[in-house]
C-alpha cells in the first residue's frame, strides 16, 4: 500500500498546542484513497525539523507529502504555492536559534513551487464548505524552511509529489487573542482528509485564475 506523509509541527511561540500537529496525529494510520497516512509531529526547530523530515522520507519512502504548519492570521486552510530559500526568523525556534538572513540550504535555488495541485485541492476544501485559498508566502521560519527543503529534498525522488499546507489556529488559541480567526479541529481534519485525497486524485492542476493582489 502506498503510503502518504503528513507532517505537523510541536507548539511554540508559547502556545501549548499547534494545530498541525494535532491533525497529522489524527489522520496518522488512516487510509485515504487507498494510500495510508503515516502521521508525524516534528520539532519547530530549523535543524531538527529538516533532519526529522528527512528521516521520515527515508523511513517511509512515501509517494505524497503534506506538510502542515500554523499560521496565526489566516482565516483558511492555506495552500502554499512557493517556498523561498531564506530565514528570518523573528522570534526564537524552540531551540533558541534566530536565525536571520540566512539561506535555508546554501547554494539551492533561490525559490521552489510545490508539486501538489494546489488549485484543485482548494476547490475540494471550498465544495465541502471549509474554507480555504491560496498564498504566496509561506513566511521565513520554520514552515517555510520545512517546506523548502521538502521540495529540494523531493526534486530528487521520481514521482514524489508534495507540498506544505497552512493551518488557522484552533478556537482555543484564538481565545487569547481578540480577533483571531479559527477553525475547530475536526474540520481542519476533514479539510486535510479532502487535500490528501483530492491530491491523490489529481495530478494535472486546475487551469483557473488563482492569483492575487497582495
Amino acid at each position: 500500500m502506498a503510503v502518504v506523509l503528513i507532517t505537523g509541527f510541536e507548539p511554540f511561540g508559547g502556545e501549548s498546542v499547534n494545530p498541525s500537529g494535532q491533525v497529522a496525529q489524527a489522520l496518522d494510520g488512516h487510509v485515504i484513497g487507498g494510500a495510508r497516512v503515516a502521521g508525524r509531529v516534528l520539532p519547530c526547530a530549523f535543524d531538527d525539523a529538516i533532519g526529522a523530515l528527512d528521516a521520515a522520507l527515508d523511513e517511509l519512502q512515501p509517494s505524497l507529502v503534506l506538510a502542515l504548519g500554523q499560521a496565526a492570521g489566516r482565516c483558511e486552510v492555506s495552500f502554499e504555492r512557493v517556498a523561498v530559500n531564506l530565514v528570518d526568523a523573528r522570534i526564537p525556534d524552540n531551540r533558541g536559534d534566530q536565525p536571520v538572513d540566512e539561506p535555508v540550504l546554501p547554494g539551492a535555488p533561490a525559490a521552489l513551487f510545490t508539486s501538489l495541485p494546489v488549485k484543485a485541492m482548494a476547490r475540494a476544501l471550498r465544495e465541502h464548505g471549509i474554507p480555504a485559498g491560496l498564498s504566496l508566502s509561506a513566511g521565513s521560519f520554520v514552515c517555510n524552511a520545512l517546506f523548502f527543503a521538502l521540495m529540494h529534498r523531493l526534486a530528487t525522488r521520481r514521482g514524489v509529489r508534495g507540498g506544505f499546507v497552512h493551518l488557522p489556529l484552533l478556537p482555543e488559541q484564538a481565545a487569547r487573542q481578540p480577533g483571531a480567526a479559527c477553525l475547530p479541529l475536526q474540520l481542519m481534519v476533514e479539510g486535510v482528509r479532502v487535500a490528501t485525497e483530492t491530491a491523490l486524485a489529481v495530478h494535472a492542476d486546475l487551469a483557473v485564475p488563482g492569483g492575487t493582489l497582495a
